[in-house]
Parts: structure tokens; C-alpha cells; sequence
């Protein structure tokens, strides 16, 4: 008996030795509080808070466990025995506090001692690694030490800085997030991969995560300011339990408001037109983005005219950005990288346009191997290349075309189509060059080309031209450069054969020669800045007309050319105030210059500009000043975290605009002409006040928000009735100056991902117009408010789609919009023995509300990673039910008798497959 006692003793003598070893070494702390049937999440939340432990799990471990205890100074595996009992759930705590929640007996927090023996081919400290030649474990669980040990800038915060590439691609990762879970401490990569972060010294696990490709961590000593350039392997999932989205963090704590960002990914899961994914149809689903109708090219944000979005493909401007009468958006989505819109303001280095900026930035080819993609549709094809050039450099090619003539033979109408024709390419060719570790020269280029007619005597054409060329340098850690020289071109034509008496050609053309120099400076932890300036010579061609052939009558006529010169200085400031507050401010300041050689009128003051006013004319020699215009622009934004998931936006903006699109239809046509502002037409301007609300519901996994906005324009341009747009050498006599104003909220719920996934969005706006009360001429309906062509008060926007598996997953588009407004005939009269037609006012009536349901199913091939080719399908039907809506209406006498005739371009239900490839 006393042996048994003295074995027992000594047996809780030793339990209790090795208790207290462990709480030595693990310096354990003690748990006190109230806990009341709170959910494992908040129960985790609250932990770490108040103490230095790291949970890790799996959010469906824990899903249904709640906490219900009171605890006063007691440790954390007692507290945990009692929440874990009878769940099957397990738990480790390693040395570094980190509480491991699992489901299997058995679990490992340390690795052999030799393991971290290997040896690094670069010291250590300097961190400026390549870890392409490291093993991909090692990398994630490797410590690696930053700064140096006898730094003493700051005794507790250290500012540790880097890049993150693409280990298969070489490319920088943009919008990727690097996250300290402990401290709620996060950065997100801007497009060159650079991110800075500033944490406490110490021992920290970095999480890097980028939406649909990967999540890793890094394990880091941080000693001082130091550098972690990291290459993340695509499709790496470390830990399923830490979910971090660029995407959501971005929704609560971006400064900007009204920003949207759209991956290629995201695009692929819409239902596409004809099998295509689509630039220009995808962020029509966002909130505050409409079209005036089906096959538009143009499309409004925010009641703004077409013409008022700055289209941008790697910083050349896309003046016509569609194919097939507006079918197709002009970007192969296969050679897009990421598209970036701002619709409630734009930063200080864009501007030109008054509504929004759709910044579109293109891939320009890995550095590892050769690889391609495609596709094959009903009516178009595309296939693109990309891989390395030598050690250094990189190329991405990409083409796409159409033989679409077979759909044109199937419209049941082939009295007015029996000779129609379209035809369409498009073709991009991007190179990029590493000159060494501080310089970078790339190549974008692209062409498009249009033909179409729709009966064989006139022929319709139109192209873009773009090139580029952009140097990236990089002066040292905080300071970086990119200057970029670039030529935009567009032009369209027409050609009519009626007859030889009656042939003629028909031209219009833009050029702009771009130069802009752009600075990036990260002052400290709290500013981070951007300047330079930018000048875009324009070149301007409004249109001529001649006849073709000898026989010809047709007298030809020009519109005298146009050149200007604008000049923009900006700059921009990122101020971290708290980790609460920030702020985004920043002023751009414009200079206009309209040049010589033109010839303009004189008119008398005071009075409507006509033939009858007119008492002179000027000429201006090339390059002379004609006009100058100036002033600043003011960009700000601030943004207020209330808690992790929620925030307030609240921002003001001011635009101008000196270029103007003269069109005479709701939508935007290929034919539509530009002018630039002259002594007559004045530049275009704009203010929008915005205030926004931002809630994260389930741990992020649910996004909602509400944006209300109030903008206010001058300088717009409509047209006296009757004007004559095209060939018009006093356009100056047919313009209204006209002011404006649109107003709206939207509201929307996101969920990003799941297998269920999509949005639901609620758009109201108003775009309302009123001839200027310094207008002489005629003003439009009486001089009082009248709706735009675009104005869409009421517009409902679900997406969803529904992944079975990783192999399949089904899309569905449904969007109601309210119909656009038109202008009525409402009655006929007698006039000196002729019948005449009175119309209503303005835009008084509108035609029938919309509505269009689209359905998709997209088929993955088998995910084996050695196959030749890694195949999928797309199959889906566009305007599912059918239904007859409206694009316009009409009208056409016939036998004394005014008819009215409803205009739709795709009345019936559309079927596309497509079959996509990859290698």
C-alpha cells in the first residue's frame, strides 16, 4: 500500500512538473469573462483581442458550436475541454500560442530539426530572394529574418516592404492581400505587385491571398524596416481556414468611392454573348452602369452621355469600342488582365472625361514556357500566345475574328437584308523587357478593323490604331517612375456605289500623340503620393466628302481640320490618418490650347449665331492660339471604419471634358462625329458629391452596400431641331448649350463566393437636361427640364451562378430597366396646303420597359495535368424567353396614313456553344 502511494506521489509530482514546464515555456495567459451563447467566431474574436493566442480552423468545424460559460482567470485548454466536449473536435497549442482546432488525434506543430537547415543561395537578411529554386513547403513554413537586429528608428513598429510575382508567370500580382491576422493589419498590392505594411517587431505569420488563385503564408522574424519579395505558386490553398478576399477588403476599407473591379474570372462565370466574354457586357451588370438599349455601343454611368467615359487599354484611349453593330466589345477578354471602373470619381492622373474612367489593363506574357488559349464559337474565333523571349523578355499575341455572314442569311426579312455583310477583327501585341532589376520597357499595341453593309451599294467601315510604349523605373525603395509615349488613332468611312452619278467616299478621322510622365513616392507609413503630368496633342479630321469616278456629280465638301494641345500637371495624396480614417485627395490642373490653322466666323454679340448674325471672319495660321481654357479639378474622398466589416465613404469630384461627341441618335453609332472645344463651344464640366455605406455580414461572406450621388454639368451640347450634324462647317449655329443634372442611389448585395454566387442590384437615377438660360436660340421645351435619352429611373440587375462542381457550373443574367425616353408625333395639321406633323415636347414619352433573362453552362474538360490541351464548353441561350424589346420606335407615312413601327434588334431567343481551350 505504501508503495502504491509513494508511486502515485510521485506520479502527481511529475504531472505536475510537467504542468508547470509547459506554462513556463508557453507563458501561458489566464481567460476571464462572460461568454453568453456567442458563436465559436466571436468566442475567437474575443481571445485574441484581449490575448496573444492565433486560432486556426475550419469555418464548417465549427459552424454550429456555441460558447455559453463565464471564466475568471482560468486557462484556455480548460475553458476549450469544456466547449470541445462531445464534438469529435480536437485542439494543439505550439509554443507560439497558436491554437490548432482539428478533428484528428494526432497533430504536428514542429518539423525535424534539420529542417530549416537548408541553406538559402543569398544571405538571409537580404531577403531580396528568388524562391523559384526553393522547395514550395520549405517557402511557407521557412523563418525568414528581416532587418537588422541593431535597428533603432522605432522601438516597437517596423515598416517591412516588397513585391509579390506569379511564380509561373513572372508577372506582378496586382490587388493581391498581405495580412497580419494578430494585429488586423493588412496591404493590399497596387499593379506593379508593391505593397508596405507596418507591423510590430517581432514574430509575425503573413497570409498573401488573391481572389480564385491562391492563398499562402510566410513565416517572418521582423528585426527592423526591411524588404520580402515573394513568388506565390496559382492555385495553392495552405490554409482553408484563413479566408481573405481582395475584393471584400477592398469594399470596407478602399478610400475611393464608386470603384469596381472586375477579373476575367468573375466575367467567365457571366452568361456571354454568343460564348463571348465581354468587357463592355459585363460591367453593364454593375450598378449605375446602363445602355441605352441592345447592340448599343456606348454605354452611361451615373446619367452621363456615352461619350463621357475615358476608355482606356494600357493607357491608350479606345474611341469606339465594339464590334458587329455593338454585338461585341472590342477586347479579346483572353489577353485582359484586370479592368478597374470609376464611376464616382476619378483619381488625379486620369482625367478627359466627365462621367467615369474604364481603365482596362492587358496581360503581357509569362516568362516560364510558351502557352496559349482559344476558342471557337458560332460566329467568331480567337486564339492567344504568350511565353518568353530569351531570359528577359516576354510577348503576348492575340487575334480574333468573325464569319458572321451566315447569321445575316438566316433574318427572315431578306428583302431589306439580302446583301448584307459584317466582318470584324482585332489584333494585340504586347512585349515586355526586365533591362535589370530597376527598369522595365514594355509594348502595347493594338488594331481593330469593322466592315459591314447592309445593302450592296453602301459599305461601312471603321478602325482603331493604338500603340504605346511604357518605361518603368525604379529610383530606390520608396520612389518610382513610368513614362509612356503613345499614338491613338480612329477612323470610319463610308462608301456609297447607288450608281456612278451618285458614288462617293465619305471620311472622318481622329489622331491624339500622348505623352505622360507618372511619379509614385511612399513618403512614409502614412503618405503615399502620386504626381507627374500629361499632354495629348489632338489631330482632327471632322469630315470630308468626295466623289469617286468621273462620271460622278456629287460636289465634294470638307469641314476644316482641328488641332489642340491639353496639358494636365496632377497630383495625389494617399494620407493614412488612423487605421480608422483616411483620406484621398488630390488636384489636377488643365491647360487647353485650340490651335491653328482654322477659319471661324465672327458673330455679332448678344445675338443666336446664324447666317444672319454673322460680321466677320478670322484666320489663324498653324499652331496659333485661337482659344485657351484653364482651371483645376479637384479630387476627394475620405473614408471612416466603424468596425472590421463596415465602413462610411463620403467624396467630391470635379471634371472637365474638351472634346465633345456630335450625334444626332440615343446611342452611340460608328458614324457619330468628334469635336474638339473651340471659341464657340466651350469645354464641358461637372461636380458629384457621393456618399456611401459599406456592411460586410457574415464574416465577410455577404457584402452589402448603398451609394447615393448628386452630379451637377454645364457646357453640355444638344441640338436645335432639324440640325445637321455631319459635314457641318458652323456646327457652332445647330448646338444648344445645355446644363444638367442626375441624381441616384444604388444599393447592393454581393455574395462573392460559394457555390452560390452573384449579386443583386437596385439602381434608381434620374439624367435630366435644360437649355442654358445663356442660350439665345430656341430653348428646348420651353426652357424647362426634360428627361436625357438615357435617363433610366428604375433598373434590377441578378446575377447568379451555381457551381455543381469544379467541372460545371450554370449562370444566369436577369435585368429590368425602365424604357428610355423618346419623341412622339401626336398630331397633323395643315400648313399653306401641306400636311405637317407636330410633335410632342422633348423626350416626353417613353417606350416600353425591358426585360431579358440570359441563362449559360459552362463544362470544364478533365483537370488531369498532363493533356495536351485543357478544354472547356460553353453552351447558353441569350434572351431566354424571347421576349419582343424595344429598341425604338418609329414612324413612316404610307397612303396619307403616319404608322408607328416598333424596332427590336433580338426578338427571339439566341442559342450559342463555344468550345474553349488552353495549353
Amino acid at each position: 500500500m505504501r508503495i502504491k502511494l509513494l508511486i502515485f506521489c510521485f506520479s502527481m509530482c511529475c504531472s505536475i512538473a510537467a504542468r508547470e514546464v509547459y506554462a513556463q515555456e508557453t507563458d501561458e495567459e489566464k481567460i476571464s469573462g462572460l461568454f453568453p451563447g456567442i458563436s465559436f467566431s466571436r468566442f475567437v474574436n474575443a481571445i485574441e483581442k484581449e490575448n496573444h493566442y492565433q486560432f486556426f480552423f475550419k469555418n464548417e468545424d465549427i459552424a454550429d458550436i456555441k460558447v455559453n460559460i463565464s471564466a475568471n482567470e482560468n486557462e484556455l485548454k480548460d475553458i476549450l475541454d469544456l466547449i470541445f466536449e462531445n464534438t469529435g473536435l480536437h485542439y494543439t497549442i505550439d509554443k507560439q500560442k497558436r491554437v490548432f482546432i482539428h478533428r484528428s488525434k494526432v497533430f504536428y506543430t514542429e518539423v525535424s530539426k534539420d529542417f530549416f537547415e537548408k541553406k538559402s543561395l543569398q544571405d538571409e537578411n537580404q531577403i531580396q530572394n528568388d524562391e523559384s529554386y526553393l522547395d514550395r513547403a520549405y517557402i511557407k513554413n521557412k523563418l525568414w529574418r528581416i532587418g537588422e537586429e541593431n535597428f533603432v528608428e522605432n522601438d516597437e513598429l517596423a515598416l517591412l516592404k516588397g513585391t509579390v510575382y506569379g511564380l509561373k508567370s513572372g508577372e506582378p500580382v496586382n490587388g493581391a492581400v498581405i495580412y497580419e491576422k494578430n494585429n488586423y493589419t493588412k496591404s493590399v498590392t497596387d499593379k506593379n505587385g508593391h505593397f508596405s505594411i507596418l507591423l510590430p517587431r517581432g514574430h509575425h505569420t503573413l497570409f498573401i491571398q488573391h481572389l480564385g488563385q491562391f492563398q499562402e503564408q510566410r513565416q517572418i522574424e521582423l528585426l527592423g524596416n526591411g524588404n520580402l519579395h515573394l513568388q506565390i505558386d496559382e492555385s495553392i490553398v495552405s490554409l482553408d481556414e484563413v479566408i481573405v478576399s481582395s475584393d471584400r477588403l477592398s469594399n470596407i476599407n478602399r478610400s475611393e468611392m464608386g470603384v469596381e473591379v472586375m477579373s476575367v474570372e468573375s466575367m467567365k462565370k457571366l452568361p456571354s454573348t454568343m460564348g463571348e466574354v465581354d468587357v463592355i457586357k459585363s460591367i453593364l451588370t454593375l450598378p449605375g452602369v446602363k445602355t441605352v438599349g441592345e447592340s448599343s455601343v456606348g454605354f452611361n454611368v451615373r446619367g452621363g452621355a456615352a461619350d463621357q467615359n475615358l476608355i482606356l487599354l494600357n493607357h491608350s484611349t479606345i474611341y469606339n469600342p465594339s464590334h458587329f453593330f455593338g454585338f461585341f466589345s472590342s477586347f479579346n477578354a483572353d489577353m485582359v488582365d484586370n479592368v478597374e471602373l470609376h464611376k464616382a470619381g476619378m483619381p488625379a492622373n486620369l482625367g478627359g472625361r466627365l462621367s467615369s474612367v474604364l481603365d482596362i489593363q492587358s496581360k503581357y506574357g509569362n516568362m516560364e514556357k510558351l502557352q496559349g488559349k482559344g476558342g471557337i464559337g458560332l460566329l467568331t474565333s480567337r486564339l492567344t500566345l504568350d511565353g518568353p523571349i530569351g531570359k528577359n523578355s516576354s510577348f503576348l499575341v492575340s487575334g480574333r475574328t468573325t464569319y458572321s455572314n451566315w447569321l445575316l442569311d438566316l433574318v427572315n426579312d431578306k428583302s431589306d437584308l439580302n446583301a448584307a455583310g459584317a466582318s470584324f477583327y482585332d489584333f494585340n501585341i504586347n512585349l515586355k523587357h526586365h533591362i535589370d532589376n530597376k527598369n522595365i520597357l514594355k509594348l502595347s499595341s493594338y488594331w481593330s478593323q469593322d466592315d459591314f453593309n447592309f445593302d450592296a451599294d453602301t459599305l461601312f467601315n471603321y478602325n482603331n490604331r493604338n500603340v504605346n510604349i511604357n518605361w518603368t523605373h525604379y529610383f530606390n525603395k520608396r520612389l518610382e517612375s513610368e513614362v509612356i509615349l503613345g499614338i491613338d488613332h480612329y477612323r470610319f468611312g463610308i462608301s456609297g456605289r447607288e450608281d456612278s452619278l451618285n458614288a462617293f467616299d465619305f471620311d472622318f478621322d481622329i489622331s491624339q500623340y500622348n505623352i505622360k510622365a507618372l511619379f509614385n513616392y511612399d513618403y512614409n507609413d502614412q503618405h503615399n503620393l502620386n504626381f507627374g503630368l500629361e499632354n495629348i496633342y489632338y489631330q482632327l479630321n471632322p469630315g470630308n466628302r468626295q466623289k469617286v469616278g468621273t462620271t460622278s456629280i456629287i460636289i465634294p465638301k470638307w469641314v476644316n481640320r482641328e488641332t489642340a494641345s491639353e496639358t494636365a500637371l496632377f497630383i495625389n495624396d494617399l494620407f493614412e490618418i488612423s487605421d480608422e480614417l483616411s483620406l484621398n485627395y488630390g488636384l489636377r490642373y488643365v491647360l487647353y490650347n485650340f490651335l491653328g490653322p482654322n477659319e471661324l466666323y465672327e458673330y455679332a454679340p448678344n445675338l443666336a449665331k446664324n447666317e444672319s448674325t454673322i460680321i466677320g471672319e478670322q484666320i489663324f495660321g498653324k499652331n496659333e492660339i485661337i482659344e485657351t481654357y484653364h482651371a483645376p479639378e479637384v479630387r476627394l474622398s475620405a473614408r471612416y471604419i466603424l468596425d472590421n466589416f463596415t465602413s462610411v465613404k463620403a467624396g467630391y469630384h470635379s471634371t472637365r471634358q474638351y472634346i465633345h461627341l456630335l450625334t444626332n441618335t440615343s446611342s452611340v453609332s460608328p458614324t457619330d462625329t468628334w469635336k474638339l472645344s473651340d471659341p464657340f463651344i466651350r469645354p464641358q464640366q461637372g461636380n458629384q458629391v457621393s456618399i456611401g455605406f459599406y456592411k460586410n455580414l457574415d464574416q465577410g461572406m455577404l457584402e452589402t452596400s448603398i451609394e447615393v450621388y448628386h452630379r451637377s454639368m454645364k457646357n453640355l451640347l444638344d441640338y436645335r431641331s432639324g440640325a445637321e450634324i455631319l459635314l457641318n462647317n458652323e456646327i457652332e449655329q445647330d448646338v444648344l448649350n445645355t446644363k444638367g443634372r442626375a441624381y441616384g442611389a444604388e444599393l447592393m448585395i454581393k455574395k462573392p463566393e460559394g457555390r452560390l454566387s452573384g449579386w443583386l442590384s437596385y439602381t434608381f437615377s434620374r439624367s435630366l437636361l435644360q437649355t442654358s438660360s445663356t442660350e439665345l436660340a430656341e430653348k428646348v421645351n420651353e426652357g424647362k427640364w426634360y428627361p436625357s435619352n438615357f435617363d433610366q429611373p428604375h433598373d434590377i440587375m441578378l446575377v447568379a451562378n451555381y457551381e455543381f462542381n469544379k467541372r460545371a457550373n450554370i449562370a444566369m443574367n436577369a435585368n429590368y430597366s425602365t424604357g428610355r425616353p423618346i419623341t412622339l408625333p401626336v398630331a397633323k395639321f395643315n400648313y399653306n396646303g401641306s400636311e405637317q406633323v407636330y410633335y410632342s415636347d422633348r423626350n416626353a414619352y417613353r417606350i416600353p420597359d425591358y426585360f431579358r433573362i440570359d441563362l449559360a453552362l459552362n463544362l470544364e474538360g478533365s483537370h488531369k495535368i498532363k493533356k495536351l490541351a485543357h478544354a472547356s464548353w460553353s453552351l447558353g441561350v441569350y434572351n431566354v424567353l424571347g421576349r419582343n424589346n424595344p429598341y425604338s420606335v418609329y414612324y413612316t407615312p404610307f397612303n396619307g396614313i403616319l404608322n408607328g413601327y416598333q424596332l427590336s434588334i433580338f426578338a427571339a431567343p439566341i442559342p450559342y456553344i463555344t468550345y474553349n481551350f488552353r495549353f
